[in-house]
């Protein structure tokens, strides 16, 4: 992930510099959709593994509790 977003920030720097050229630009956007699916899949993540407990002590699912 790491090296993901230094080439991101290394494109973005370029960009702003000098300009990309028709490569990197496709580069820009393959890396941007793989972090904006890094994100989304780390968020799914979180939410999958998050519970509330209602006032009568039950627990139940976020995932659960947003379907129904």
């Amino acid at each position: 992930m790491e090296e993901l977003i230094r080439r991101i920030n290394e494109l973005a720097s370029k960009n702003k510099a000098e300009g990309l050229t028709e490569e990197e630009l496709a580069e820009r956007e393959v890396l941007r959709n793989r972090y904006r699916q890094a994100v989304v899949g780390n968020l799914r993540a979180q939410l999958d593994n998050t519970y509330i407990k209602d006032q009568d002590g039950n627990i139940t699912p976020l995932s659960d509790r947003m379907k129904g």
